[in-house]
């Protein structure tokens, strides 16, 4: 019995232990794994949506007209630079411009003391004096000889002092027009100098002395554009070899770049090209080719290209990197979709396709050639997906808030 007994109470205890086990085992066991967010997906309601702007069209297979594209940088007209010095050696008394200042045409740029346009004025001022002078001097030699003349008919003086004073008056006017010649050609210099006629009868009339003022010259611009180079101060002694500004008109700019011996049969002169510049993704400018070399660079073989761009606003800058895209007649099959869908994420170009009415996936897609308006996917899509046109830039910074949140 008390065997038995035993027995019972050890089979007992056993149960306790399994019963115990499975309770541990089923207490123990993991919550179900929550289901994780698509790290490329992006949900966005119908409102959202319409506040947003999103358009949604279908890519399609289309003709992609083919582009001959090469790397450009944006430079300055030569024929639009002016290289500014002074036109002698003088002090600089007043600088009026700063570097990167945009000036209209004739806007004063510096003010300075021109010691050579000092001792042209002087000049200038001594000849104008012996002007007078042989002027004078013709006078009386006219009287002279007048009163000579009046003589010689009534036989009061003898034909030799008659010839006599007639050759005296003309000699008086060969003064005159020689004084005249030097005067024209000191005018001219003084011209050379900036001055105006106007500023010469001031000169002329004015007192002895004024010519310290008038020889403050002033510097002025050539023509409207933007100050690129400055390098002269208040005080400072400037001679002829100094250049002392670079005035760049940028109303028109040039897009330079190199095209590759394989695709110069695409590119003539005054065709059309289209530039994209890395400051401006997805604006394209339009151009015209105003040269191609006829001599190929014998290392990359490879011919220089420039283009001729419009730029009233000044939006493309100097030195600017970009592309250059030369449309050529040839034309390939491929999947289209708007410029406009396209985004940049992490340096990689994505668009944004619709799956369902409120969910929409990041697509990393490779891309070929650019007409203006659309553009060819050559990796990513397949013709009949529904892609965001218009909006993707709203859907970029949701996924890429969500991205946030998400490592939060």
């Amino acid at each position: 019995m008390t065997k038995r007994m035993a027995l019972i109470g050890v089979a007992v205890l056993l149960a306790v232990l399994v019963a115990t086990m499975l309770w541990r085992r089923t207490s123990s066991t993991p919550p179900q794994a929550e289901e994780k967010h698509d790290p490329d997906q992006v949900e966005l309601s119908a409102d959202a949506q319409r506040n947003a702007g999103v358009v949604i069209v279908t890519s399609s297979e289309t003709k992609i007209q083919q582009m001959v594209k090469t790397t450009a940088v944006v430079s300055a007209d030569e024929a639009r630079v002016a290289h500014i010095f002074p036109l002698s050696q003088g002090i600089v008394e007043e600088v009026q411009v700063q570097l990167g200042d945009r000036v209209q045409k004739g806007q004063p740029l510096l003010i300075y003391d021109n010691i050579e346009l000092g001792e042209s004025l002087g000049e200038y001022q001594n000849l104008v004096g012996g002007l007078t002078k042989a002027k004078a001097q013709e006078q009386v030699a006219k009287k002279a000889m007048d009163r000579a003349n009046n003589l010689i008919e009534v036989e009061a003086i003898s034909p030799r002092e008659f010839e006599l004073r007639k050759a005296e008056y003309e000699q008086a006017q060969a003064e005159i027009e020689s004084r005249r010649a030097e005067v024209g050609r000191a005018e001219e210099k003084l011209h050379r100098f900036g001055m105006s006629d106007d500023d010469l009868k001031k000169i002329s009339s004015s007192m002895h002395g004024s010519h310290r003022t008038a020889s403050h010259a002033t510097i002025r611009a050539p023509f409207s554009g933007v100050v690129t180079k400055y390098d002269v101060s208040k005080g400072e002694v400037v001679n002829r070899d100094k250049e002392l500004f670079t005035v760049v008109d940028t109303a028109m700019v040039w897009a330079l770049a190199d095209v590759y011996e394989k695709d110069i049969r695409y590119v003539a002169r005054g065709g059309d090209c289209l530039v994209t510049l890395d400051s401006y993704p997805g604006q394209q400018f339009k151009g015209r080719i105003a040269y191609l070399s006829d001599v190929l660079d014998p290392a990359s073989r490879t011919a220089k290209l420039r283009c001729v761009l419009a730029n009233p606003s000044g939006q493309l800058k100097l030195e600017m990197f970009g592309t250059v895209s030369v449309p050529t007649k040839e034309a390939s099959n491929g999947v289209s979709v708007p410029a406009s869908a396209l985004q940049e994420i992490n340096g990689e170009p994505v668009v944004f396709v619709q799956t369902d009415s409120a969910t929409f996936i990041r697509r990393k897609v490779e891309v070929g050639q650019q007409d203006g308006q659309n553009v060819e996917i050559t990796s990513g899509m397949k013709p009949g997906e529904r892609v965001v046109a218009n909006g993707s830039f709203y859907l970029k910074a949701a996924l890429q808030r969500e991205l946030i949140g998400g490592e939060e």
